[in-house]
């Protein structure tokens, strides 16, 4: 790849030539005024590192544990829907390019591939799910899901209801065909009673998905240290920081602003992930200074979709040297010698 780094910052740009206006505004657009969507990367950008020197940055290994297995980047791809309106190979390029790059996969629940189809792309895998009003309609989703091999569930805890959003002009949602994400679903689901999302979750959802599947629960949404303690204490593996992208309550703080005290509340007791406005490899290295297990991407890999498989194998190769070479500058040979780049 004969490109300068810099043109990660372009791939929204590039999307703006090819996609249908609907759809771009749908992958870009924040919640109501999009205050927390447009403060995500300054955030990252205000952390500043105090770098080690005299250390030996030969040898640098950035792979991270997850769930028990090597991943061997320090980030995944978060989950996001809509990827066959932005390619027509969708989840399944998306899978490739992740498999290939040894990243984990967080796979949306509205996902427009089966889930054994992005399986057989061997590509590591977790389900995304929202909950409905009537828990048992989610259970035809989640055994599909473990039949084709997930490793875990998200539970997206931080959407009762869809925020309001104000598009630029016609709904996606009036443009696309809604099979190209309703692929893992049963016909007529959404017209049964109580298949809306769910306004009572609550910590014993943590535990009603780890029965039912027999997989590690990992729960999104959260910004609160005692929200965190919720989670863990009712058995959740791992808690993921994140606003949704900007895309639920507006006004939500930062991620990179609440990541430090979900990772001081956790402890070691949980895995923790965090996603939103990452757009680097300095990004990333932010990320795990502040206590991040792992980064999760959204917008980025999603926009690189644009160019199909190719575009987002070219944005994990970016990604690894622009966090190799950040981990060198810091002296760090390993993920967990960036916890004492940034004071405390």
């Amino acid at each position: 790849m004969d490109r300068d780094g810099r043109w990660l910052a372009t791939l929204e740009e590039r999307a703006r030539e090819v996609l249908p206006a609907p759809v771009l505004d749908y992958l870009v657009q924040g919640a109501r005024e999009s205050v927390t969507a447009a403060e995500a990367t300054e955030a990252w950008h205000s952390v500043r590192f105090h770098p080690h020197v005299l250390k030996d940055v030969t040898a640098v290994d950035p792979s991270v544990t997850l769930l028990g297995r090597r991943s061997g980047v320090p980030w995944g791809v978060a989950p996001t829907t809509l990827q066959r309106a932005v390619h027509p190979d969708g989840e399944l390029a998306m899978a490739r390019a992740a498999a290939a790059a040894g990243a984990v996969m967080v796979v949306s629940s509205n996902a427009g591939a089966s889930f054994a189809d992005i399986a057989a792309t061997g590509v590591r895998w977790w389900l995304q799910a929202y909950l409905p009003a009537d828990r048992t309609l989610a259970e035809p989703m989640l055994d599909r899901a473990v039949v084709a091999g997930a490793e875990a569930v998200v539970i997206t805890a931080d959407t009762p209801v869809v925020s309001t959003r104000y598009a630029a002009g016609d709904s996606v949602w009036d443009t696309v065909d809604p099979t190209l994400v309703r692929a893992n679903f049963d016909r007529g689901y959404d017209e049964q009673p109580g298949a809306e999302k769910a306004l009572d979750l609550g910590p014993h959802d943590i535990g009603w998905v780890a029965g039912r599947t027999g997989l590690p629960v990992v729960v999104k949404g959260v910004l609160r240290p005692d929200d965190a303690r919720r989670c863990v204490h009712a058995g959740a593996a791992a808690v993921w920081v994140s606003n949704h992208g900007g895309r639920q309550l507006d006004r939500s703080a930062a991620t990179a602003h609440c990541l430090p005290g979900v990772h001081a509340a956790v402890e070691g007791s949980a895995e923790v992930y965090a996603d939103g406005g990452v757009r680097s490899g300095l990004d990333i290295l932010a990320a795990l200074a502040l206590g991040a297990d792992a980064v999760f991407l959204g917008r980025l890999p999603l926009l690189a979709l644009v160019d199909g498989e190719t575009g987002v194998a070219d944005m994990h190769r970016e990604l690894l040297l622009q966090t190799v070479e950040s981990l060198r500058l810091a002296g760090c040979r390993t993920v967990a010698d960036t916890r004492t780049l940034v004071a405390p």
